[in-house]
């Protein structure tokens, strides 16, 4: 098993030194620091999509060591501040989330969102660009997949979906990324489903478009994820993907 760092705010899984892959996941987890207490919210919330990516984490860990890749993932939740968003976003840190009502970030002031940002949102972000500098310094052209999953159903209606591979305007990764799947049976596979990729400010964005650097969005439906055994089936199925195309990916093609 590689070996895993841990700070407050991310966890980084160290790979082989010619690895040219990073994962990272940016709702791992839905731990909140103990001062937080649970933002006013039953602790049952936390076992909710509003809380983390169910499934996303050990995905991510999952993959990391069968490819033997690094990987950056997020330690707090997505309640306590979003790292998949912009500084100017709006839903940065939610105020109300698929109906819950966040009493602990209704009236955050400026000290308080800064706080959140300079503990929690920064050092995630710094771990990937740390990542990714490294990589490149080895000569490496790096290529980013995150890892995030998706609810079966949203707002009463089901979502079809298996996998969805989320992009903006590079392509090269998330065209092959289509065509795998969808060659893989039975698997239903969204094309920019059940949301669209081009999110400014967000994760992609900075360190995959902002750099030039290749990189895909994967969506899971957190139901195919929930347990060891799903956890198993579609690591496999997303360590597939990956292998095919890791080295075939060019630095200029988009």
């Amino acid at each position: 098993m590689a070996k895993i760092m841990k700070t407050e705010a991310f966890e980084q899984v160290a790979g082989g030194a010619r690895t040219p892959l990073l994962l990272l996941c940016d709702h791992a987890s839905s731990h909140l620091p103990e001062a937080y207490g649970s933002l006013g919210l039953p602790v049952s919330q936390f076992d909710r999509h509003i809380a983390y990516d169910i499934g996303a984490r050990d995905l991510t860990l999952a993959l990391a060591h069968r490819l033997r890749v690094p990987a950056v993932l997020s330690r707090v939740s997505r309640l306590l501040i979003d790292p998949n968003r912009g500084l100017d976003d709006p839903t940065l840190i939610m105020k109300l989330s698929d109906g819950a009502i966040v009493p602990g970030n209704a009236r955050i002031d400026e000290a308080e969102r800064q706080r959140r940002t300079d503990l929690y949102y920064r050092p995630y972000h710094q771990a990937v660009t740390a990542a990714l500098d490294a990589m490149v310094a080895r000569g490496l052209a790096p290529l980013i997949v995150s890892l995030h999953s998706f609810t079966p159903q949203w707002k009463g209606m089901a979502r079809p979906w298996h996998v969805g591979i989320l992009w903006d305007r590079d392509g090269r990764l998330a065209r092959p990324m289509i065509e795998a799947f969808s060659a893989q049976d039975g698997l239903v596979v969204g094309d920019n489903e059940p949301y669209s990729g081009a999110l400014p400010g967000d994760t992609m964005n900075v360190h995959g478009t902002g750099r030039g650097i290749a990189h895909a969005l994967i969506e899971i439906r957190q139901d195919l994820i929930a347990t060891k055994s799903g956890v198993d089936e579609w690591c496999e199925r997303v360590a597939r993907v990956v292998e095919a195309i890791m080295y075939g990916v060019s630095g200029d093609d988009t």
